[in-house]
């Protein structure tokens, strides 16, 4: 098995069958596609069930702790088959095209692969202005301050290797996960770089991201990231 690919889904009967027959459509790479169903309150877990009798790859996990995104990753991430896994968001944000990418980052023997929307060649089509300049600036700010081989940490498309997944204490509740994790990697050596990549807006159901509730988490870890670099 080369890839573990995790899908967090809450509510997302209207996203998920089509992000899981664009996966298995465009991806010629060996995968598990594992969709972590994350108390979802309507049909998404008895579509994934219907996916798996049409693709053999396809797992349908329960998040039993306590819904959020945080813990949904980490409930996939404890089912994986593969030594390479990357979450995919399950409202088609994601650039499926930018996998092999970083797929091929990984073989070239980096720990961590960010798909970048503020590089060159990358891009963030649509959705709050103030979400934008908010991950922009914290982006470019630690990439300037700590020399992070990255321009947009908050970003959750990520590739990881599974040894720095394990190598990791994870607190987070909620979307800093994906700023937590490659940050803490950082400190402890791992390799990383970053790809570019497209993001785009959601156009169906409803993203469970509010800005305002989850602004003092990732200013908490900003803060440690920097203070960790003038104690160094």
């Amino acid at each position: 098995m080369k890839l573990s690919i995790v899908i967090p889904a809450h509510n997302e009967q209207d996203n998920i069958v089509e992000v899981v027959d664009k996966i298995e459509q465009s991806l010629n790479i060996e995968h598990e596609l594992l969709v972590v169903n994350d108390h979802s309150t309507d049909a998404t877990a008895e579509l994934v069930n219907k996916l798996s009798k049409q693709y053999n790859n396809i797992k349908l996990i329960e998040n039993k702790l306590s819904k959020g995104f945080a813990n949904a990753l980490i409930t996939g991430f404890d089912n994986l088959a593969s030594e390479i896994v990357i979450p995919i968001m399950a409202d088609l944000c994601d650039d499926l095209f930018t996998i092999k990418k970083m797929l091929q980052k990984i073989n070239e023997g980096y720990d961590i692969v960010c798909g970048s929307r503020y590089i060159k060649g990358g891009a963030r089509l649509g959705g709050s202005k103030i979400k934008g300049f908010f991950s922009c600036f914290v982006g470019w700010s630690l990439y300037y301050l700590l020399r992070l081989p990255t321009h947009d940490i908050a970003n959750a498309f990520k590739m990881y290797r599974k040894k720095v997944i394990e190598s990791i204490h994870i607190e987070s509740e909620g979307f800093e996960i994906s700023m937590e994790i490659p940050l803490k990697a950082y400190y402890l050596g791992f390799k990383i770089t970053e790809v570019p990549t497209a993001w785009k807006e959601r156009t169906k159901g409803k993203s469970s991201f509010r800005m305002l509730k989850l602004l003092p988490a990732y200013f908490k870890l900003y803060l440690w990231a920097i203070f960790k670099r003038i104690t160094k």
